[in-house]
């Protein structure tokens, strides 16, 4: 026999991993979405509400028009200055969706708890906005300054506008001389261009898209607010109660062939979208170990959202090669970073998700005394291994047997090689095996069958999982949803209860 056994439980290697988790996410959180209830058809019955700065009032209207005569849902639109309707989110949180002219005021109302889902739209410039043929010849932030020159802005405390030329003017050490010689602040951006277009004021400082339509007046592109740009998101509240319904309005807004089509004509700059789907289908890969850790999260974002979520799981070395035939999903969740860069060239960036150990699974008492690799080799020992070609399981198993120095001896006991570590569980528990190498998440449901035998002295012996999304997807941003609903906090206890250890070292709660 070989050394002494580290023997544990898997309920107990399962709950220390649940404790360094508990320890990692000791930190304040934001209150987490209400559940949704899945869309039958588009949309939903209920009056949508929404809650949208001033200087997005030209092109949303547009789109909601053309969203209520396809869809026949009605969506009622509050607009103001962005930190006014913040303060009537936090006080009263009536709304289900939020657009402000900046993203910081989103990523405020996430820290409070306020905020779930957030879709990026567009991208605005600031700038001067003069009347037509600039007559004052104002060429420069430093130009407001000159005697005769009748400057307005909108409200820094109130405005995103305001508060973005704020901030980039205070860097420069501007701010005091502009704010001294401002005539007068006003509740929105469009009140400013209102009143350079009435001759009320000389220039003010906007956004390049409150301009569009507007014959009488001109953008002024100034050097100091060189990559002064504000991003425009829409939000989903958590005070909203019908998330299908208003989820289903946000991706009609961010969509590439609907929402974006009227922000780009009206001048915003804006990534690549999702195509417009009335319910849309997302298909992901996923390779068999995962499905414990994800299935539940992936059913309760499909209801939330008012979509479908397609899997297929199985070893990761099939659907490599559903993939290299042509079989393109929009996302993958690999079992080992190798899986992942078999296939890197269809794929964005990856990013890894969480780590399983690779342990020898053995019948509750470990009968056969088995303490490591070695014992694997015993004379009339029937042994189970994953199928190197066809699941990343085993081909980090004839990985950890080389770097053990056994693999001959040790393969002369393999009875069988599966394409999944539960198949090779359930061959454990009907005793048709001694022993299997396996991930101890295969394992997880069957604590009271089987105990796990850890691997000592060999890294290569612990898998990583990556998630990437497909280069082409028609739906990169519901994909990234997706992505970000599997690095919650619910969802790593979840990991983390099903033998997992966690890898990311933060629940990304930003837009």
């Amino acid at each position: 026999m070989g050394k002494t056994a580290v023997v544990i439980p898997i309920s107990l290697l399962v709950m220390a991993g649940m404790v360094l988790l508990l320890v990692q996410a000791d930190r304040p959180r934001v209150r987490q979405p209400q559940a949704g209830v899945a869309l039958r058809s588009a949309g939903a019955s209920a009056e949508l509400s929404l809650f949208c700065a001033a200087s997005n009032r030209s092109v949303l209207e547009p789109i909601r028009e053309r969203y209520e005569r396809e869809t026949g849902h009605r969506v009622q639109v509050q607009y103001g200055a962005s930190q006014t309707l913040l303060s009537q989110l936090q006080v009263a949180g009536v709304a289900d969706l939020f657009l402000p002219a900046d993203d910081s005021f989103l990523r405020i109302a996430r820290e409070s708890g306020l905020v779930a889902e957030v879709l990026p739209v567009g991208m605005m410039r600031c700038g001067l906005v003069v009347r037509r043929g600039n007559p004052l010849r104002l060429r420069s932030v430093a130009d407001l300054l000159r005697d005769g020159v009748r400057l307005v802005q909108a409200n820094p405390d109130a405005a995103a506008v305001g508060k973005l030329a704020r901030q980039v003017l205070t860097k420069q050490g501007m701010w005091d001389s502009v704010n001294a010689a401002t005539d007068g602040f006003r509740t929105t951006v469009n009140d400013v261009a209102n009143d350079v277009a009435v001759g009320a004021a000389d220039a003010g400082i906007v956004y390049d898209v409150v301009l569009y339509g507007r014959a009488d007046l001109e953008f002024v592109d100034v050097p100091e607010l060189q990559g002064a740009t504000s991003q425009v998101s829409i939000g989903v509240t958590t005070a909203c109660s019908q998330t299908a319904a208003a989820l289903h309005f946000a991706r009609y807004v961010s969509a590439e062939d609907r929402g974006l089509e009227e922000y780009r004509r009206q001048g915003f700059a804006a990534e690549r979208g999702d195509v417009w789907a009335d319910v849309p289908e997302l298909a992901v890969y996923a390779g068999s170990m995962l499905r414990p850790a994800i299935e539940d999260t992936i059913t309760a974002f499909e209801q939330r959202e008012g979509v479908r979520v397609s899997r297929s799981y199985n070893g990761c070395g099939i659907l490599v090669a559903q993939m290299q035939s042509g079989q393109h999903p929009d996302a993958y969740f690999a079992c080992d970073v190798e899986f992942m860069k078999q296939v890197a060239d269809l794929f964005g960036p990856a990013t890894d998700v969480s780590q399983n150990e690779l342990v020898i699974l053995v019948p509750k008492g470990n009968p056969r005394q088995i303490a490591g690799l070695q014992d694997l080799t015993q004379s009339d020992l029937r042994v189970g291994i994953g199928h190197e070609k066809q699941c990343a399981m085993g081909w980090i198993t004839q990985r950890t047997f080389a770097e053990s120095g056994l693999t001959t001896k040790i393969m002369e006991n393999v009875t069988v090689q599966t394409p999944t570590g539960d198949m090779l569980v359930n061959q454990l528990r009907t005793g048709s095996l001694d022993a299997a190498v396996a991930y101890l998440s295969n394992a997880a449901g069957s604590a009271e069958y089987l105990d796990a035998v850890q691997i000592q002295g060999i890294p290569c012996s612990v898998a990583t999982q990556p998630w990437a999304v497909l280069r082409q997807s028609r739906y990169p941003r519901l994909a990234d949803r997706l992505f970000e609903r599997i690095r919650s906090a619910e969802s790593q206890e979840i990991f983390a209860a099903e033998g997992f250890r966690w890898q990311l070292s933060e629940n990304p709660a930003k837009p």
